[in-house]
């Protein structure tokens, strides 16, 4: 809870900024929220810098929280919600879910809730599936696979790229709990969802680096 009143607080803060600028919401986990790392040197601020030289006018706002799970992100969104209109959504979450080893059905559940209440409210949803480390079995990681990809085609939204391509079966791109990707490996991290944003922004075509 305090660190829901938290993020509002540091939200409304930000309201000014916001103003007249279209919003993409990150919705994570500890991948999205910079943990071990600068903030200022996370993937998510590296998006803000590439939008703005790539001209469109939308502001990002990094709604992520270390450890967070699908059912605390959908806890959540209501308020988030209430204070503003996304139009673009990204939902990076469910890997604490997995790790922890809470049932597959709940995940599902509260990622389709999450995803039902961001369209509802207009925005444009990019999942990114997760991914286990490979201790946790092929069975086990391609049914929570197949989570991501069956939601995908239920709500007809966009199922991006695992985020940690090409970085989570490198560790010299991790740091030492082999889970977190090293400050060097948030633009490969950017760079593998890059595709997918900048279809839900612009239909066209906006992928300049």
């Amino acid at each position: 809870m305090l660190r829901t009143t938290l993020f509002l607080c540091l939200w409304f803060a930000s309201l000014p900024v916001l103003a007249g600028n279209k919003i993409i919401l990150v919705l994570g986990d500890s991948l999205s929220a910079g943990y071990g790392i600068p903030v200022q040197l996370g993937w998510v601020r590296l998006l803000e810098e590439r939008l703005a030289h790539s001209g469109p006018d939308y502001t990002v706002v990094n709604a992520s929280i270390s450890g967070e799970t699908t059912a605390g992100g959908l806890a959540r969104l209501d308020d988030l919600l209430a204070n503003m209109t996304p139009a673009i959504a990204i939902v990076e979450l469910g890997a604490n879910d997995g790790l922890r080893g809470l049932p597959l059905e709940e995940t599902s559940a509260n990622l389709s809730g999450i995803i039902t209440r961001l369209q509802a409210a207009g925005a444009r949803v990019l999942l990114l599936p997760m991914q286990l480390p490979p201790n946790y079995g092929h069975a086990y990681n391609d049914r929570f696979i197949k989570i991501y990809r069956d939601l995908a085609g239920r709500h007809s939204v966009t199922l991006g790229r695992f985020i940690l391509d090409h970085i989570a079966d490198h560790p010299e791109l991790l740091q030492s709990d082999n889970m977190h990707p090293v400050a060097g490996a948030q633009r490969q991290m950017l760079d593998n969802i890059w595709p997918d944003v900048a279809a839900l922004i612009n239909p066209r075509g906006l992928h300049k680096r």
